[in-house]
């Protein structure tokens, strides 16, 4: 007996291990979340009927947010700086959904104007009585060499996408504690968990929001039903790399390639959702092989550095060739 159990034991984890990695080829999340994903509860479900402020609504990862949440039956705080932007987002919640024109609030917000943020909290407030949900979507990227990027581009990156950020949640997070429950979720990045070239300051204000967030998470513990979320994801198609800091201030970004390669917008907010429906604390999004470098440099940091040094000297040596930085790794080298 003892034979045959040791013998089935030789089959079967073996067996398991390949169907892990057959999963894992195929893998957009990690697996914690995609187990929620498959078993989990459903956005549409849990998600009904909550009050969910989402940041940065105006475009991107934000928009399609504040799409899928209307199809959840979420009443939704809609803020931006582009206010005609965010009532285009908010007709377009409307015809998708059946909310009525009460459970969209439009709430220009400027994340740089901190003065402005408990007001616009006790408007947000005013009008639906509570706040179960905060997305932190908003914020803008970098793309340039930390050699010939000045240092006020450094300062307006960490106040627009730390500090502001840190702003608004300081401003909901009592109001959620006094109810005892809640949720905050920020978006975050892959290069919140590890750094990518071309995107010192960027990537330096995604671990300060990591380190942060995962700071204030052991704060609440007295608060069981207050959840704390992150999320990472890698590449995805959206407008943030049209709007990203260059190594000037005023300065815009001259190539964007094309974005073919990068997940789905709307795969990601989905996944997004699945994620806060579930109380997921950390949520890693990515396509292969950019899935794979999570985990490398969670459990074998000397090997991922080592890769990222070759993908980094071609991701930099192509920017400097005049290639959108993105696509680098998908794309060779002009030469002259």
């Amino acid at each position: 007996m003892d034979c045959w159990v040791l013998s089935a034991l030789c089959w079967t984890l073996p067996v398991c291990f390949l169907l892990h990695c057959l999963c894992f080829m195929f893998a957009d999340a990690d697996f914690t979340l995609l187990r929620a994903s498959l078993l989990g509860g459903r956005p549409e479900k849990k998600l009904k009927g909550l009050v969910v402020w989402v940041t940065g609504a105006s475009s991107g990862i934000g928009e399609e947010l504040a799409y899928q949440l209307a199809g959840c039956g979420s009443r939704l705080i809609l803020s931006a700086r582009r206010e005609d932007e965010l009532r285009r987002v908010k007709r377009r919640c409307l015809e998708r959904s059946d909310l009525k024109d009460e459970d969209v609030l439009v709430l220009p917000l400027d994340l740089l104007d901190r003065t402005s943020h408990e007001g616009k909290t006790k408007a947000a407030l005013q009008h639906f009585g509570h706040i179960d949900v905060l997305i932190n979507n908003g914020g803008r990227s970098q793309r340039s060499l930390c050699l010939e990027t000045r240092l006020e581009v450094y300062q307006a990156v960490m106040e627009l996408n730390f500090l502001g950020t840190v702003s608004v949640t300081k401003c909901v997070l009592p109001h959620m504690t006094g109810r005892g429950s809640g949720s905050i979720v920020t978006i975050s990045s892959v290069v919140g968990l590890a750094g990518v070239p071309l995107s010192t300051g960027y990537s330096a204000s995604k671990h300060a929001l990591q380190g942060f967030f995962n700071s204030l998470r052991p704060e609440l513990t007295d608060y069981p039903n207050l959840v704390i979320s992150t999320v990472c994801p890698g590449p995805v198609q959206s407008q943030i790399v049209h709007n990203a800091f260059t190594e000037e201030l005023h300065k815009s970004i001259e190539t964007v390639g094309s974005q073919e390669h990068k997940m789905p917008t709307s795969r990601c907010a989905r996944l997004i959702l699945v994620g806060v429906a579930n109380g997921v604390k950390e949520m890693w999004i990515s396509q292969q092989p950019f899935l794979l470098f999570y985990y490398l440099w969670q459990y074998t940091p000397t090997l991922a550095w080592f890769i990222t040094n070759l993908l980094g000297s071609k991701r930099v040596h192509n920017f400097k060739a005049g290639l959108d930085a993105d696509s680098a790794y998908f794309t060779k080298q002009k030469t002259s």
